[in-house]
């Protein structure tokens, strides 16, 4: 059964809704933001705006302080959603490296040339006129675009890789950056709205009591700790959307601004602060690249590369031969000689027992002839001239040749053998 593209990928992603909602491997951490989310509002709801529904006039005036803060909280909510939950950018990895990129390399490897495969790790692209430098990712093995960055918790190229936020469990990059920067303002307009309402709570209950600021804080401690929580929260959010208004300004990303602020770099991307901001926020977001739900579909034989295995050079007698025929020729050899001294061994021992010695079997000599010496063969070796035509030479392989002598010793040996046989 065929498999779906999110069944099979190869980044670190989760999926729910069988591929419809794409997270970050920590998703688990947009949990923990929903709590620090929501738990605040409901607190605000039940022991603030409450007792603020019939305090300003017209008397159901107070019902709006609700409705603002439902609809602040359902934006925050809805902005978070948009920000983890889809593509960031992921541009989809390659399933074999750009062949048209590759070099073939001649490097001289034990005094022959062996040819190897060299692969450039950067190249230049050109961005309003001038030439950016972008490199190869050997994990999604493709040439990174300009802005763009791997992300190593996610395992995937993200296009305009702004940073891996652990708070929405998902990369920030070019699809969902303006989403995310508007959950991190309208959380900042949130902790200020439920800390102002808080302190317009403590200042009625002074107002009705006449009393202190620390009795009245008394009377609603509820609204101290949202207070206190919202001004801690304000130092992180707040401090984020101004950092963030900063880098849509001058059109950098955060890791752009981390890794490049030393070098005193010229930023190509910036068009102005008003274009930049258009280009954040008025232009259309482009589709994703990748279709999680589509079955994965088999990939045509790729045709084969071009041979990375050249012609063998030429021995110095110009006879060309593989590394494999050179090896058996020399293995043969060694056997040749092992035979040859073991025939050798024989004769000498016949030689030296002299015409008194006892009948020799000549079947020793026999069987070490028909079984250890191969039947003697003519080879025909083909040459190149240095002008590249072929000639062709017979010649008597020297096994013939030893052949011969050893038959002409086997039979003076027979010989003599009947001569003793007859005294």
């Amino acid at each position: 059964m065929a498999k779906r593209v999110y069944e099979v990928w190869k980044g670190s992603n989760k999926f729910i809704l069988s591929g419809r909602l794409i997270f970050g491997p920590d998703a688990r951490s947009v949990l923990f933001t929903l709590l620090l989310i929501i738990v605040p509002v409901v607190i605000f709801c039940v022991f603030v705006v409450r007792h603020l529904l019939h305090q300003f006039s017209p008397h159901n005036a107070g019902y709006a302080i609700l409705v603002v803060a439902i609809v602040f909280t359902i934006c925050v909510l809805v902005l978070l959603f948009l920000t983890s939950a889809r593509d960031p950018g992921i541009i989809p990895r390659n399933s074999h490296p750009p062949e048209e990129e590759f070099r073939y390399d001649s490097v001289e490897v034990g005094g022959r040339q062996t040819p190897s495969l060299q692969f450039p790790r950067t190249k230049e692209v050109m961005v309003n006129g001038i030439p950016v430098r972008v490199k190869y990712c050997d994990t999604c093995m493709l040439y990174r675009p300009p802005r763009c960055s791997h992300c190593s918790i996610c395992n995937n190229c993200v296009e305009r890789f702004d940073h891996h936020c652990p708070w929405v469990g998902q990369c920030i990059g070019l699809r969902n950056y303006r989403y995310f920067f508007m959950f991190v303002s309208s959380a900042t307009l949130l902790c200020i709205y439920v800390f102002a309402m808080s302190a317009v709570y403590i200042k009625i209950l002074m107002d009705d009591y006449q009393s202190t600021v620390w009795r009245a804080m008394k009377e609603s401690p509820a609204s101290v700790i949202l207070m206190a929580y919202c001004f801690i929260s304000l130092w992180f959010v707040g401090g984020l959307t101004g950092f963030h208004l900063y880098l849509i300004g001058t059109n950098q990303t955060t890791y752009e601004n981390f890794r490049y602020r030393a070098d005193n770099r010229i930023n190509v991307y910036n068009l102005g602060c008003f274009h930049n901001f258009l280009e954040v926020f008025c232009t259309e977001v482009k589709p994703s690249k990748n279709n999680f739900r589509a079955f994965v579909q088999e990939e045509a034989p790729r045709p084969p590369l071009l041979s990375t295995r050249k012609a063998e050079p030429e021995d110095v007698d110009g006879n060309p031969r593989a590394k494999v025929e050179d090896d058996l020729e020399i293995g043969e050899d060694l056997l040749k000689i092992s035979q040859r001294r073991n025939i050798e061994a024989i004769e000498e021992d016949i030689r030296s027992r002299g015409s008194n010695g006892p009948p020799h079997n000549t079947t020793e000599l026999d069987s070490v002839l028909s079984l250890d010496h191969p039947a003697p063969t003519i080879r025909s070796d083909t040459r190149h001239s240095s002008w590249g035509r072929r000639s062709g030479s017979w010649e008597i392989a020297p096994e013939v040749l030893a052949n011969s002598n050893v038959t002409e010793s086997k039979s003076c040996i027979t010989s003599n053998d009947h001569a003793n046989d007859d005294r």
